[in-house]
């Protein structure tokens, strides 16, 4: 993979006017995957050492960072992001920081899983953004507390070296460690302030816990299903199909640009491993004078089988949750939900359970990334 741009040196001073003019991004390839820090799936800033100006839950929030160039409180400027206060040293002869005095945030993931990119968004910290970040992963088992996590016993992978930032940035950093994450250990050096942390990678299930619920949603994000390619992408990401729970808004699904042709749009996944696929749930849910007419869902077995029908395709009412049940049991690797002939749907479910190859499968991959 090509190394993403990266950037480094002072953000102009705020100007007035719009506040992400000068917002400095790349077209980063490793977002295609899903955010394991996503709080839909149950991500948490769970301690850091220090959040004087604001707070740590900040790095998580969905959607871009705000600025308000009037907005202050008791203790200085309001920034939307975690900021610290400034280090100082510890005398007068010796005023500054030494090198190796950073300021940390403890991240749960969402999913565990294997990070395949990271980016660092400090937008809007222009004069107060941290010379240098670096992140670290640890796989702990259960639920941890922060004291549990920052024992000496707990092994920390490096996933970003100590690396320079840039001011007002999406600095982004691809990963490649082939390893499983519960947790990751974000560090500022010295201090002070960092917009959005967004984790990008596979989620790898437990096989454990797939095993002992037996039937569930073989194409769930949170169980280690993830969408492959999608037809259009102009309103939303493909991926919130396979997020937990319903939609709670418009844009919570996936909706495409309207077609002015006899085509069509579709959506293909990646199952957690090979399953025996029983029922099934299209919800339209929020989209309503938007929502696809018509549906059909295909289940191909493996990267070259063949495409085989298990719902024909099907009138979708808007706002509406459909559920069908199989004649028979369908067996696959891959799904595809295809929508006639434009519009959107909120969420996918495919309810079934691992067949006695996928679960092996999905038990080797787990204990090869240290599971």
């Amino acid at each position: 993979m090509t190394a993403p741009q990266s950037f480094t040196g002072d953000a102009n001073p705020y100007g007035g006017g719009d506040p992400y003019a000068d917002y400095r991004t790349a077209d980063f390839p490793f977002t295609r995957y899903a955010d394991l820090a996503d709080r839909r799936l149950g991500a948490a800033v769970v301690a850091a050492n220090d959040e004087f100006f604001a707070q740590r839950e900040n790095l998580l929030l969905p959607g871009a960072a705000v600025f308000d160039p009037e907005h202050f409180g008791h203790k200085g400027k309001i920034m939307d992001g975690w900021e610290t206060r400034r280090r100082r040293g510890v005398s007068a002869e010796h005023p500054w920081p030494t090198a190796e005095d950073h300021d940390w945030a403890l991240v749960r993931l969402g999913a565990p899983g294997v990070v395949r990119g990271i980016v660092v968004d400090t937008a809007h910290f222009r004069g107060n953004y941290p010379q240098a970040v670096s992140v670290e992963g640890a796989s702990v088992p259960g639920s941890p507390s922060p004291e549990e996590l920052l024992a000496d016993e707990v092994k920390w992978t490096t996933l970003v070296p100590r690396t320079p930032v840039g001011g007002h940035a999406a600095n982004g950093f691809a990963v490649q460690v082939e390893q499983r994450f519960t947790h990751l250990r974000v560090n500022q050096h010295p201090d002070g302030g960092i917009a959005r942390l967004r984790v990008y990678g596979e989620v790898v299930p437990d096989p454990r816990w797939l095993s002992a619920l037996g039937t569930f949603d073989v194409v769930a994000l949170e169980n280690g299903g993830q969408v492959e390619d999608a037809s259009d992408l102009f309103y939303s990401p493909a991926a919130n199909t396979i997020q937990p729970g319903r939609s709670r808004k418009m844009d919570d699904g996936w909706e495409t640009r309207r077609r002015r042709d006899d085509g069509h749009d579709w959506i293909r996944y990646r199952l957690a491993a090979q399953s025996e696929i029983r029922a099934l749930e299209i919800d339209t849910a929020y989209l309503k004078g938007n929502s696809a007419g018509w549906a059909s869902v295909s289940v191909r077995n493996g990267d070259t089988g063949e495409w085989t029908e298990i719902l024909p395709r099907t009138r979708l009412q808007p706002d509406t949750n459909h559920r069908f049940t199989l004649a028979a049991p369908a067996v696959g690797t891959h799904a595809r939900v295809d929508i006639f002939p434009d519009g959107g749907i909120s969420r996918l479910r495919l309810f079934g359970s691992l067949t006695e190859p996928g679960a092996s499968a999905l038990t080797a991959r787990h204990q090869e990334l240290g599971g």
